[in-house]
Order: C-alpha cells, then structure tokens, then sequence
C-alpha cells in the first residue's frame, strides 16, 4: 500500500516566495515613481489654475492678487500635504511667481524635480533634474 502524497513540499513553497519577492522588489518602486508623478501633476495642474485666475485678476482689477487665497484658488489637501505653495508679486510691469516646493517629511522630496516654478509668462521650471512639466 502506497500513500500518494498531497500538498506541497517546503522547496516549492520556498520557490515560490522567491519568485513574489524578486516581483515585488522590481514592482514596488516603480510604484513609488509612478505615485510620485502623480502628485507633482496634482501640484503643476493647481498651479496652472492659479496662474489662469492671476490672468482674470490682472483683466478685472490691473493688477495681479498678491496671495493664493485672493485669486479664488484653492488648494486640495493632498496637495497641501506634500508641497508649499508660494505667490510672489513683483512690478512694474506687473508680474508674478508660483512655486511648489516639495515638503520634508511627505515623501515627495524624493522627486527628482525639486520645486516647481511657473511665471506669469509661462515659463515652467524646476530645481531638479529630468522631465518635470
């Protein structure tokens, strides 16, 4: 009488975790990547939208607001969490500065970017390296 054996033996599950861990060691950070260019375009596409309210102001009033909150831009708090958003006012002629500057603690100082920058001409910038905008 032969018993058949059933299941797995501990080298095919040994195997198997080997196989997971190298997945997960090539997957995780490309997560961590991918998560991080996420949440610099949540900050560029809230910066894009204060630097277009800027352009009403500028139309409405000849001048440019002189903080965030006075162009009737708001700021999502998921972006709040891992940037510093900055508006610096300068003239004349009228003009003015945005910046995201990644805080420390959030994860997001691993950007290879660095801070953002984006002037009432257009102009998009960053601190760091790579394709940022």
């Amino acid at each position: 009488m032969s018993k058949q054996a059933r299941g797995f033996t501990l080298i095919e599950l040994m195997i198997v975790v080997a196989i997971v861990a190298i997945l997960a060691a090539v997957a995780f950070p490309s997560y961590q990547q991918y998560t991080l260019r996420g949440h610099r375009s949540d900050a560029q596409q809230v910066m894009m939208d204060i630097a277009q309210r800027q352009g009403q102001v500028l139309v409405d009033n000849r001048a440019y607001a002189t903080t965030i909150a006075a162009t009737g831009a708001s700021i999502p708090a998921t972006v709040a969490a891992r940037y510093d958003l900055a508006l610096v006012t300068a003239g004349p002629p009228p003009s003015f500065t945005i910046t995201a500057t990644p805080k420390a603690g959030s994860g997001q100082e691993k950007d290879s970017c660095g801070t953002l920058t984006l002037d009432s001409a257009g102009a998009k910038s960053a601190s760091g390296t790579g394709t940022c905008w």
